[in-house]
């Protein structure tokens, strides 16, 4: 099923360019990311203090997640994306954890908005899995009907 590989680099996609709008200004503009992020909404700053060394190695893993979801969405072989999806979900549930537990100083709005963006990018990757196994799935089932493989 073209479709559902669609939907896989779709969601591979998203998560490059997630991580990638995280890391750019974490690594090259700490104290900006720290002061601004999101889009002038002053969340990190939130949770003092700042901490130029841990924004920096931050921006640094981002940068390093977008280019493994790129390279993913590039080539979306099952071994790739299940390593990065499941790599990513565990941080990013790990931090949205901490970001649940930790709203004292966000107004309403602003505490939704924040752990509904960070549960999006922890289950995101769950529809590059999906896909990659939709797509994987008719490619098997008609080697077995076939008794064609790709098996050398």
């Amino acid at each position: 099923m073209r479709h559902s590989l669609q939907t896989a680099r779709a969601a591979l996609v998203a998560l490059a360019v997630s991580a990638a709008l995280v890391g750019l200004p974490a690594l090259f503009v700490p104290r900006s990311f720290y002061d601004d992020f999101p889009f002038l909404r002053h969340w990190v700053d939130l949770l003092p203090p700042y901490n130029q060394h841990l924004v920096t190695d931050v921006g640094g893993l981002y940068l390093a997640f977008a280019i493994v979801f790129a390279w993913a969405a590039w080539r979306p072989v099952r071994d790739l994306v299940f390593a990065a999806s499941a790599g990513w979900t565990f941080a990013a549930l790990a931090h949205f954890i901490y970001h649940a537990t930790h709203l004292d100083n966000f107004g309403t709005g602003d505490a939704i908005a924040e752990l509904v963006s960070l549960l999006l990018v922890a289950i995101l990757p769950g529809a590059a899995v999906v896909g990659v196994l939709a797509h994987e799935r008719p490619v098997a089932s008609r080697a077995a009907a076939t008794g064609v493989t790709n098996d050398a």
